[in-house]
């Protein structure tokens, strides 16, 4: 399934893609099905994640009756929202393909050498949803993108296994991870340790700055997350292409790892990291720009570009 969640009159909905149609899930559920306790599982994102394989066949009934008694299926035009509108934590990784950390001018670590550099954005002000404006902040002066693929958490977890990881994941989507990388701050700062580095993470946080989706597609559509094509277009221009099976520590490393920091819940987005492409002061973004993220089996994830 390629599930989203959409704006509706009576707040976020889940839906499901249906021949490029968004499939208004519980109101189908309910057309079909009457004096059942089940319609609730399909209210949310985090309702429908939190609800396991009782709401993952609840959804697969909705879509199933779309398809064999479609007067019954009901379709939304609203506005799609981030796939997980509210997730509590938005965790993504830093330096892991080797092509991004040597065209920085890095030195690429194997797996057994180095291990995954995890940050955070704050959500709720960060993520934007497929065709929301980026928005350049006044401050900012070269902004960059990122296309990466992101783990959904489906079931809470802690010091998860990588042979265990898939079983917490529900799906994935895409990421923008896009980046100030010029932070602009005051001349007359004294240089201290770290500053550096704190430019680098606090350039990351602006609003905006995370854009995901259009849709999260659920875990047995994409049994192997590492053979997917990763792309990533400006005004229609390729700056990005490559395979999530070059990234040096994979999903199910990355669940294992992430989950002996923090306790990892339904919903918590992990983004995996961005292959080369990025870094380049020539090609930053301007007002007026179109980017587009796009990953094989999840789509195109398309957001304007404004000056703030």
């Amino acid at each position: 399934m390629r599930l989203v969640s959409f704006q509706s009159s009576d707040g976020p909905k889940l839906g499901a893609f249906v021949d490029d149609k968004v499939l208004d899930l519980q109101a189908t559920y309910q057309a079909a099905v009457t004096d059942d306790a089940l319609p609730a599982l399909l209210s949310g994102m985090i309702a429908f994640l939190e609800s396991g394989q009782r709401g993952f066949d609840a959804a697969t009934h909705a879509i199933n009756v779309a398809a064999e008694n479609p007067e019954k299926a009901v379709w939304s035009t609203d506005p799609l929202l981030s796939p997980i509108p509210n997730p509590k934590k938005l965790l993504l990784l830093a330096g892991n393909y080797a092509s991004h950390i040597e065209e920085g001018g890095g030195v690429a670590l194997s797996q057994l050498e180095t291990t995954p550099r995890v940050f955070m954005k704050p959500p709720t002000t960060t993520i934007v949803a497929h065709e929301e404006a980026i928005i350049i902040p006044p401050n900012g002066v070269f902004t960059d993108w990122e296309a990466e693929i992101g783990i959904v958490i489906g079931k809470r977890g802690k010091f998860i296994s990588a042979d265990e990881a898939y079983d917490y994941v529900a799906g994935y989507t895409a990421v923008n991870d896009v980046s100030e990388r010029e932070l602009k701050v005051k001349d007359s700062r004294v240089d201290r340790d770290g500053d550096e580095w704190f430019d680098w993470l606090n350039g990351k946080w602006f609003d905006t700055f995370a854009p995901v989706g259009p849709c999260l597609t659920t875990k047995d559509e994409i049994p192997d997350p590492g053979t997917l094509r990763i792309s990533c277009r400006v005004n229609g221009e390729t700056k990005q292409d490559a395979n999530t099976g070059h990234m040096i520590f994979d999903c199910a490393q990355i669940v294992e790892f992430t989950s002996t920091l923090v306790t990892l819940e339904p919903g918590d987005i992990i983004s995996t990291g961005t292959p080369a492409g990025v870094g380049h002061p020539d090609q930053k973004l301007v007002d007026g720009d179109v980017v587009e993220v796009e990953i094989e089996k999840i789509g195109v994830l398309r957001n304007p570009v404004v000056q703030g």
